[in-house]
Formats: structure tokens, C-alpha cells, sequence
């Protein structure tokens, strides 16, 4: 099963107002210049946006929202991650997944399963669904590593688990998945900064956090290193190093919604026990901003 999955996808924020609605015209605001921007596709529902504090009703309208304002100029990809095996799978029926390129499922956070444990959790998932799965690999937020053996016994076994999404920061293990994983299965990064050195290994692109917010320099510099042209690659991606690092440096999407209020793109609210940057950081933000726009 083949998608085009290769590119910059974005890991869409929810916008909130002052009183934590969801901020629907904040996210169609954000969805056109997301778009505008040049990526390749959208992720909607995903960690950063903010889902586990969202509600399942709320989790619908937003999706619905999405894709009614993207009006299939872009790929959608869903996502739906959770602890509960069965849950995940029940719920997944809840979106008209007919709008929906594939799926990314994080694995399971706070249980901390095994690798069998993985491995089942994983497998009974893709074969509820005839959709492609891609797995999403975060230790720093789930607590489990998903070990490339895993990843690559995944691969092999099931036939709609087309890729992973890896965001352990070890490039030693993204290189045993290249090297090992059967043909057409695609490994994307999940760390902005690790884009370029997970391209040349033989990486397809990024679910990218900083794009959000500079969805035109992400995608070009990734379009260049998937071109093989490094140099220019380069020049963009430290074009946006210092705001790279200024996304994770008080959370995430606590540095993306800082740059997006910085752009009125958005308001710069997050729902507990998540909350803004510090305003130190967002004062390195903002001038991280204007060195761009200089």
C-alpha cells in the first residue's frame, strides 16, 4: 500500500480564545497559511494539537472544520493515538474517513507497554481499517521506545503500516529502519532539527511543529535536500534554527502558538496543565522573528 507521504506535512495547532473555545477562525486562518505556504499535507488532531485536552465532540468539529476549509487542495492525515486499544479502534468510525489520506497513531502514552505489547497494539489497529497507519515513535512523551525491530516486524506483517513518524532522536535506530524496512515503507521525521540529516539517511520528509508558523522556508528546504541540493537546504534550515530550538524550549505547542501570536495569526492560549512560554521566551521568539523578516 503506497502514499505519497514524502514532503513536509504539518502538525497542526487548535487555536483557543481567552475563555479556551476552540478559536475556529483562528484555525481557518491557520489552515490557509499553512496552506499557502507550499507544504505537501496537513495532520489534524495530532499531539500538538493539543488533543488529549480536547473533548471527543470537540475533536470532530475541529477535524470537520479542517477539512471543510481545506476543500481537498491538500492531503489529510488523521490523528488518533491512545492507551486504549479498543477505544482507539471504536472511535476511529467517529470521522468520515473518506477526506482522510491515512492515519497517525501515536503509540500507547502512559501504559508503557512492551515491545509484544507494541507490536499487538499496533497490528490489531491497522487491521481494524483498511486506511494506511503510520506509526508515531515519541518517547519523550509516551514513556516506551518503539525499538526498530519492532518498527521493522511492523512493517513486514501488516500491510497498511506504510511508515513511522520518528521522534526518539536517535538516528542510529532511524537508520536501522531505513536499511532493514521492506519496499516502499517511509520513515519521517518528527524533529524539525533533524530533518535534513534523516533526509540524506534516506528520510522522506517531516511532520513538521515550526511550519505552523514558516510553512514556505520548511518546505523548501526540505524539498531541496530531498533534491539532493544541500546548500541551499542548509541555508533555510538555519534559517529557522534559532526558532526550531525556541519551539521545545518551554513545550510544546507552547513555542508555536507564541510565534503564531506573534504573526496574529492566533491568540496565545493553551488548555491546562499546558500554558503559554515564559515571557522570556517570548521575547527570544519575537526576535527570532524579526531576524527573519529582516
Amino acid at each position: 500500500m503506497d502514499i505519497d507521504i514524502s514532503g513536509t506535512g504539518v502538525a497542526l495547532i487548535t487555536p483557543f480564545r481567552s475563555n479556551l473555545e476552540v478559536d475556529y477562525n483562528a484555525l481557518e486562518k491557520t489552515v490557509n497559511h499553512i496552506i499557502d505556504g507550499g507544504v505537501e499535507y496537513i495532520v489534524v488532531l495530532g499531539t500538538t494539537g493539543e488533543t488529549v485536552t480536547l473533548t471527543a465532540d470537540e475533536k470532530l468539529k475541529v477535524f470537520n472544520h479542517v477539512v471543510e476549509v481545506n476543500n481537498n487542495r491538500l492531503p489529510i492525515v488523521l490523528g488518533h493515538g491512545g492507551n486504549n486499544t479498543q477505544t482507539l479502534m471504536d472511535n476511529l468510525s467517529r470521522y468520515d474517513l473518506s477526506k482522510v489520506q491515512s492515519v497517525l497513531s501515536v503509540s500507547p502514552p502512559y501504559n508503557r507497554p512492551n515491545q509484544r505489547g507494541l507490536y499487538q497494539h499496533y497490528k490489531a489497529f491497522a487491521e481494524s481499517t483498511k486506511l494506511p497507519v503510520i506509526l508515531y515513535n515519541v518517547p519523550g512523551r509516551t514513556g516506551s521506545n518503539l525499538e526498530a525491530t519492532t518498527v521493522l516486524s511492523l512493517a513486514k506483517d501488516v500491510k497498511n503500516i506504510v511508515a513511522v513518524k520518528e521522534a526518539s532522536g536517535n538516528l542510529m535506530q532511524m537508520q536501522q529502519i531505513i536499511y532493514g524496512a521492506p519496499k516502499g515503507f517511509k520513515v519521517i521525521s518528527g524533529d524539525d532539527a533533524l530533518t535534513l540529516p534523516l533526509i540524506s539517511l534516506g528520510g522522506v520528509g517531516i511532520i513538521s511543529v515550526v511550519a505552523n508558523a514558516f510553512p514556505t522556508i520548511m518546505s523548501e528546504a526540505v524539498r531541496f535536500a530531498l533534491k539532493n541540493d544541500y546548500t541551499n537546504a542548509q541555508k533555510l534550515h538555519y534559517k529557522l534554527f534559532d526558532l526550531m530550538n525556541l519551539t521545545f524550549e518551554d513545550g510544546n505547542p507552547a513555542g508555536v502558538k507564541g510565534m503564531l501570536s506573534e504573526l496574529n495569526l492566533i491568540q496565545n492560549y493553551l488548555r491546562l496543565p499546558l500554558v503559554p512560554v515564559s515571557d522570556n521566551v517570548q521575547e527570544k521568539i519575537k526576535v527570532a522573528i524579526q531576524r527573519i523578516n529582516a
